[in-house]
Protein backbone atom coordinates (compact mmCIF):
# COMPACT_ATOMS: atom_id res chain seq x y z
CA UNK A 1 0.00 0.00 0.00
CA UNK A 2 1.41 3.41 -0.89
CA UNK A 3 1.01 6.63 1.12
CA UNK A 4 -2.04 7.64 -0.91
CA UNK A 5 -3.64 4.35 0.13
CA UNK A 6 -2.81 4.96 3.79
CA UNK A 7 -4.34 8.45 3.73
CA UNK A 8 -7.42 7.08 1.96
CA UNK A 9 -7.81 4.42 4.65
CA UNK A 10 -7.53 7.05 7.36
CA UNK A 11 -10.18 9.16 5.68
CA UNK A 12 -12.41 6.11 5.55
CA UNK A 13 -12.10 5.84 9.34
CA UNK A 14 -13.52 9.32 9.86
CA UNK A 15 -16.23 8.88 7.21
CA UNK A 16 -14.96 11.04 4.36
CA UNK A 17 -17.72 11.22 1.72
CA UNK A 18 -15.36 10.55 -1.22
CA UNK A 19 -14.90 6.93 -0.13
CA UNK A 20 -17.34 4.04 -0.17
CA UNK A 21 -16.67 0.93 1.88
CA UNK A 22 -18.16 -2.16 0.27
CA UNK A 23 -17.35 -4.71 2.95
CA UNK A 24 -15.76 -5.44 6.27
CA UNK A 25 -15.87 -3.58 9.56
CA UNK A 26 -13.77 -1.24 11.67
CA UNK A 27 -14.35 -1.74 15.39
CA UNK A 28 -13.51 1.16 17.70
CA UNK A 29 -14.44 0.90 21.38
CA UNK A 30 -16.79 -1.98 20.59
CA UNK A 31 -18.70 -0.18 17.82
CA UNK A 32 -18.43 -0.54 14.04
CA UNK A 33 -17.29 2.86 12.75
CA UNK A 34 -18.57 2.04 9.29
CA UNK A 35 -22.15 2.02 10.60
CA UNK A 36 -21.76 5.53 12.04
CA UNK A 37 -22.08 8.96 10.48
CA UNK A 38 -18.91 11.13 10.59
CA UNK A 39 -20.38 13.23 13.41
CA UNK A 40 -21.10 10.09 15.44
CA UNK A 41 -17.50 8.94 14.95
CA UNK A 42 -16.28 12.25 16.31
CA UNK A 43 -18.65 12.04 19.27
CA UNK A 44 -17.35 8.52 19.93
CA UNK A 45 -13.85 9.97 20.40
CA UNK A 46 -12.22 9.84 16.96
CA UNK A 47 -10.37 12.97 15.75
CA UNK A 48 -8.47 13.62 12.53
CA UNK A 49 -6.42 16.68 11.71
CA UNK A 50 -5.62 17.54 8.13
CA UNK A 51 -2.44 18.61 6.39
CA UNK A 52 -4.23 21.71 5.12
CA UNK A 53 -7.07 22.61 7.50
CA UNK A 54 -9.91 24.46 5.78
CA UNK A 55 -11.32 27.83 6.77
CA UNK A 56 -14.94 28.11 7.87
CA UNK A 57 -16.00 31.69 7.09
CA UNK A 58 -18.69 33.10 9.36
CA UNK A 59 -18.11 30.64 12.21
CA UNK A 60 -15.92 31.87 15.05
CA UNK A 61 -13.70 29.54 17.03
CA UNK A 62 -15.40 29.97 20.40
CA UNK A 63 -18.85 29.06 19.03
CA UNK A 64 -17.49 26.18 16.95
CA UNK A 65 -15.54 24.71 19.87
CA UNK A 66 -18.33 25.27 22.38
CA UNK A 67 -20.91 23.52 20.18
CA UNK A 68 -18.56 20.61 19.41
CA UNK A 69 -17.58 20.21 23.05
CA UNK A 70 -21.16 20.30 24.28
CA UNK A 71 -22.19 17.75 21.64
CA UNK A 72 -19.53 15.38 22.98
CA UNK A 73 -20.67 16.03 26.57
CA UNK A 74 -24.27 15.20 25.58
CA UNK A 75 -23.05 11.95 24.01
CA UNK A 76 -21.27 11.10 27.28
CA UNK A 77 -24.37 11.95 29.34
CA UNK A 78 -22.77 15.03 30.89
CA UNK A 79 -24.37 18.47 31.30
CA UNK A 80 -23.49 21.14 28.75
CA UNK A 81 -21.26 24.05 29.69
CA UNK A 82 -22.55 27.58 29.37
CA UNK A 83 -20.40 30.29 27.79
CA UNK A 84 -18.69 31.38 31.03
CA UNK A 85 -17.99 27.80 32.14
CA UNK A 86 -16.70 26.93 28.68
CA UNK A 87 -14.37 29.92 28.63
CA UNK A 88 -12.90 28.77 31.94
CA UNK A 89 -12.48 25.28 30.46
CA UNK A 90 -10.84 26.45 27.23
CA UNK A 91 -8.46 29.06 28.62
CA UNK A 92 -5.80 26.57 29.88
CA UNK A 93 -6.01 24.80 26.52
CA UNK A 94 -5.14 28.06 24.76
CA UNK A 95 -2.02 28.23 26.92
CA UNK A 96 -1.19 24.63 26.00
CA UNK A 97 -1.04 25.50 22.28
CA UNK A 98 0.44 28.98 22.86
CA UNK A 99 -2.55 30.84 21.39
CA UNK A 100 -3.94 34.16 22.56
CA UNK A 101 -7.58 34.48 23.62
CA UNK A 102 -8.34 36.74 20.63
CA UNK A 103 -8.09 33.64 18.39
CA UNK A 104 -11.40 32.55 19.85
CA UNK A 105 -13.20 35.49 18.23
CA UNK A 106 -11.70 34.87 14.79
CA UNK A 107 -13.47 32.72 12.23
CA UNK A 108 -12.23 29.13 12.12
CA UNK A 109 -8.90 29.18 10.24
CA UNK A 110 -9.92 32.25 8.18
CA UNK A 111 -6.82 34.33 7.49
CA UNK A 112 -4.71 32.07 9.71
CA UNK A 113 -1.09 31.33 8.91
CA UNK A 114 -0.07 27.69 8.52
CA UNK A 115 1.19 27.60 12.09
CA UNK A 116 -2.02 29.17 13.42
CA UNK A 117 -4.12 26.60 11.55
CA UNK A 118 -2.12 23.71 13.02
CA UNK A 119 -2.29 25.20 16.52
CA UNK A 120 -6.02 25.65 16.05
CA UNK A 121 -6.45 21.98 15.13
CA UNK A 122 -4.49 20.90 18.19
CA UNK A 123 -6.67 23.27 20.23
CA UNK A 124 -9.72 21.46 18.82
CA UNK A 125 -8.15 18.15 19.83
CA UNK A 126 -7.41 19.47 23.33
CA UNK A 127 -10.97 20.74 23.75
CA UNK A 128 -12.66 17.59 22.48
CA UNK A 129 -10.42 15.18 24.38
CA UNK A 130 -10.46 12.51 21.68
CA UNK A 131 -9.62 8.93 22.51
CA UNK A 132 -7.87 8.40 19.16
CA UNK A 133 -6.32 11.30 17.27
CA UNK A 134 -5.03 10.89 13.75
CA UNK A 135 -2.63 13.74 12.99
CA UNK A 136 -1.86 14.07 9.29
CA UNK A 137 1.42 15.93 8.80
CA UNK A 138 0.94 18.36 11.67
CA UNK A 139 4.51 19.50 11.08
CA UNK A 140 4.01 20.41 7.41
CA UNK A 141 4.82 24.06 6.73
CA UNK A 142 5.61 24.94 10.34
CA UNK A 143 8.50 27.17 11.37
CA UNK A 144 10.68 26.09 14.29
CA UNK A 145 8.62 27.94 16.93
CA UNK A 146 5.27 26.67 15.69
CA UNK A 147 6.64 23.12 15.44
CA UNK A 148 7.86 23.31 19.03
CA UNK A 149 4.49 24.65 20.25
CA UNK A 150 2.43 22.06 18.38
CA UNK A 151 4.67 19.20 19.49
CA UNK A 152 4.64 20.38 23.13
CA UNK A 153 0.84 20.54 23.00
CA UNK A 154 0.59 17.00 21.60
CA UNK A 155 2.96 15.77 24.32
CA UNK A 156 0.77 17.53 26.89
CA UNK A 157 -2.34 15.78 25.59
CA UNK A 158 -0.99 12.23 25.68
CA UNK A 159 -2.32 10.11 28.51
CA UNK A 160 -2.48 6.37 29.18
CA UNK A 161 -6.16 6.54 28.10
CA UNK A 162 -5.75 7.98 24.60
CA UNK A 163 -3.77 7.29 21.45
CA UNK A 164 -2.24 9.39 18.70
CA UNK A 165 -1.39 8.20 15.22
CA UNK A 166 0.93 10.70 13.55
CA UNK A 167 1.86 10.81 9.90
CA UNK A 168 5.01 12.73 9.08
CA UNK A 169 7.71 12.82 6.44
CA UNK A 170 10.27 14.41 8.76
CA UNK A 171 12.25 13.00 11.66
CA UNK A 172 12.42 16.48 13.24
CA UNK A 173 8.95 15.99 14.76
CA UNK A 174 10.10 12.74 16.37
CA UNK A 175 12.90 14.62 18.11
CA UNK A 176 10.27 16.54 20.09
CA UNK A 177 7.35 14.12 20.37
CA UNK A 178 8.51 10.85 21.86
CA UNK A 179 6.35 8.14 20.28
CA UNK A 180 5.83 4.72 21.81
CA UNK A 181 6.11 3.03 18.41
CA UNK A 182 7.50 4.16 15.09
CA UNK A 183 6.63 2.54 11.75
CA UNK A 184 8.64 3.68 8.77
CA UNK A 185 6.87 3.24 5.46
CA UNK A 186 8.88 2.94 2.29
CA UNK A 187 7.50 1.79 -1.04
CA UNK A 188 4.26 0.90 0.72
CA UNK A 189 5.87 -1.41 3.27
CA UNK A 190 6.48 -1.00 6.99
Amino acid sequence: MNLVGIFSNLRVLVGHPDYEVTGGSVVFKGENLLEMEPEERSLAGLFMSFQSPVAIPGVNNIDFLNMAYNARRRKLGLPQLGPIEFYAYIFPKLELVNMKADFLNRNVNEGFSGGERKRNEILQLAVLGADLAILDEIDSGLDVDALRDVAAAVNGLLTPKNSVLMITHYARLLNIIKPTYIHVMEDGKS
